[in-house]
């Protein structure tokens, strides 16, 4: 099991995630959207296209723009639309 992990929160988990750029990208049911609030952040880049980015709220606090997804990226990205993953403050625990 593959687990996302922040302030003793588990954001998500899965039994696999697809691993782009030694990030790990949940699929979007194993994701825990209670635990998410859309920001208005937004990032390109040249080969998955533009990453919309979500604030990570748990036990009371808030970290901002911890976690990205791409909504419709580009072809060769096709396989994490809609996954979710995290900057390195979230902690990623390999079962």
């Amino acid at each position: 099991m593959i687990r996302a992990i922040w302030n003793d929160t588990i954001l998500a988990e899965a039994e696999a995630t697809e691993t782009v750029e030694g990030n790990h990208y949940f699929p979007p049911g194993s994701v825990k959207s209670e635990h998410l609030r859309p920001s208005e952040h937004h990032t390109s880049c040249f080969w998955k296209g533009t990453a919309s980015y979500y604030d990570v709220v748990a036990n009371g606090k808030t970290g901002t723009n911890l976690a990205w997804y791409y909504p419709d990226p580009k072809r060769k990205a096709r396989h994490i639309a809609d996954h979710v993953a995290f900057y390195p403050q979230v902690t990623i625990a390999v079962d």
